[in-house]
């Protein structure tokens, strides 16, 4: 599959999706959000694919926000089917895809482009980053679950004044609020993505889907994350994935996982 606004490319079991609209500062329009989605299935159905790694193109910005020309005449209705719409589409979809996304911030992560690398499982950045959450600047909030999933990641409190104040924060300080996991030289982003990524390859696909649905059932209303954890570390027993790790557990070995 051809795209107009993303790059997607595959070595082994690591993919990488680039959002390339350097010009526009790599910033979120319909036609990438369709894009992003239709990678983001297309790698979730490729049994190669083990994990994935989101950045953007350029030093100077992994996404730099939404495209505002595009809804800045929409009124209440349409305002409010854009966010339902961004939401299932990509980011819900980002964030419930069973194979870790690992967002690689690069530059600007504003917005949509915040909102997007807080789907991901989790977050690295190049000290050149900065991030924060504009949008009442701009007289609406955020739309694609930013407010939710900041204060998930940061903590109430903090998400309260991070989207009142519409402030930017650097990597450094993204890193010891907890948004980011860790932060790092532009470049040794990308080499520190891949190490961490072929760090998680060595390990069972299959216990990592059911890891992160458990997580997720966490902040998910009216699950239970203790009766999903239960339900999927019991469905591990009945993989060969299980079988192969513990035997090579008993046998001293490293394991080779068919993930299945």
């Amino acid at each position: 599959m051809s795209f107009n606004n993303i790059l997607v490319n595959k070595d082994d079991a690591l993919a990488k999706i680039t959002i390339n609209r350097p010009k526009k500062l790599n910033a979120l329009n319909k036609e990438t959000i369709i894009e992003l989605s239709n990678a983001f299935t297309n790698l979730e159905n490729d049994e190669a694919v083990k994990v994935i790694i989101l950045i953007g193109s350029g030093e100077k910005a992994f996404v730099a926000g939404a495209d505002i020309s595009e809804f800045a005449n929409f009124s209440e209705e349409e305002g409010g089917a854009l966010a339902r719409r961004g939401q299932e589409m990509l980011f819900d979809l980002v964030e419930n895809l069973s194979k870790p996304v690992i967002a690689a911030i690069n530059g600007f992560a504003l917005g949509g482009g915040l909102e997007l690398a807080m789907a991901c499982h989790f977050r690295i950045a190049s000290n050149n980053a900065k991030m924060g959450l504009p949008e009442v600047s701009l007289g609406v909030i955020p739309g694609y679950g930013g407010t939710q999933r900041l204060a998930q990641l940061v903590g109430k409190g903090k998400a309260m004044e991070l989207v009142m104040t519409a402030s930017m924060i650097a990597a450094d300080e993204a890193l010891a609020l907890g948004l980011v996991n860790y932060a790092t030289t532009q470049e040794e982003l990308v080499p520190l993505a891949n190490k961490l990524a072929h760090k998680i390859m060595r390990n069972s696909l299959v216990a990592i889907s059911g890891a992160i649905k458990a997580i997720n059932a966490n902040y998910t209303e009216g699950i239970n994350g203790y009766d999903t954890e239960i339900e999927a570390f019991g469905n591990c027993f009945g993989t060969r994935d299980f079988k192969e790790g513990t035997t090579a557990f008993l046998e001293k070995r490293k394991p080779n996982f068919p993930n299945n």
